[in-house]
């Protein structure tokens, strides 16, 4: 089938449009770079706010889009209006755009754990109340609405995902706050020191891009009626402390632990390093997964990058 996928040159992107292709779709692919889209796409350059680039990608029909493309949480807190043009009222009109040519389809969305907002409570499952505080969370919340509300009027059949930690990021500025997470899997594979920003005994929730685009792809075949009525869930997650991980990547690396100190900033650790434990009994009915424990995580992040 025809999928469409936008953000197809990004982190996730770019592993989802792999296993899209390797499954025998055809893939459409939009980021603003064509040069990061996996060759066997068909690849279209472009700022997704700009119609005629949204055209071109639906020239020849769409039985699927998966909507990955975001101004990321820190550029987004930057600049609201980035954030809201992308982030909204482009998503927005694609919506639109994509269930005019084909009422019904599958419309996959990445959404984020942002939209809990912070501090969060002390168990985050099914029944926890979205309450963001940064612009990104809030953008992510209104279009998981829009998504909802689209499925239930017929112009889409709609799925919200919302994402954990995904790693290991490609090294180099992300615009993520988060992003201190894959840097140090990149530190570690090196040999080199590294002083993570959050304590040792910061907990996060984790998943390797690996299963993430997995679950990207169960996205799309799912029957949607196992799904609760707002069609958003939570990804199961794996949750590990920081020192957990360093230990277990310098592990796998076969260097020392000790190349990780820790100093950590209480903001951005409140924000990411301070997260509860989190139940997602919504998302393995519907049949997503975690990458089953700390190893596998690790050992999944770093043959990808």
């Amino acid at each position: 089938m025809n999928v469409v996928v936008t953000g197809a040159g990004g982190f996730v992107g770019r592993e989802l449009v792999l296993k899209l292709l390797a499954a025998g779709h055809h893939v459409i692919g939009i980021d603003t770079q064509a040069s990061g889209i996996p060759g066997g796409a068909r690849a279209i350059a472009g700022d997704l706010g700009d119609v005629a680039v949204r055209r071109e990608a639906l020239v020849d029909g769409c039985d699927a889009l998966v909507h990955l493309a975001t101004v990321p949480g820190g550029a987004a807190e930057a600049d609201p209006l980035a954030s809201r043009l992308i982030n909204v009222d482009a998503m927005y009109d694609l919506l639109l755009e994509t269930g005019a040519i084909n009422p019904g389809l599958r419309v996959v969305y990445a959404s984020s754990i942002a939209v809990f907002g912070d501090p969060l409570p002390a168990l985050v499952d099914d029944d926890t109340p979205l309450s963001p505080k940064m612009i990104y969370g809030g953008h992510k919340a209104m279009m998981e609405d829009a998504v909802a509300m689209f499925s239930n009027r017929g112009l889409i059949d709609g799925v919200t995902i919302r994402l954990p930690g995904i790693l290991a990021r490609p090294k180099g500025p992300s615009g993520m706050k988060s992003a201190f997470m894959s840097d140090l899997f990149h530190a570690l594979k090196a040999g080199e020191t590294f002083t993570c920003p959050v304590s040792e005994a910061g907990m996060i929730w984790a998943q390797s891009v690996r299963q993430c685009a997995a679950n990207f792809v169960h996205a799309l075949d799912l029957d949607s009626a196992l799904l609760p009525p707002t069609r958003s869930v939570t990804l199961p997650a794996l949750r590990v402390s920081m020192g957990e991980l360093a230990a277990e990547i310098a592990r796998q690396c076969g260097v020392s632990s000790d190349l990780v100190t820790y100093a950590p900033d209480a903001a951005l650790e409140a924000a990411f390093a301070s997260q509860p434990p989190l139940e997602t009994p919504a998302a393995f009915r519907a049949g997503f997964a975690h990458d089953g424990n700390s190893a596998m995580l690790v050992s999944n992040a770093l043959a990808t990058i």
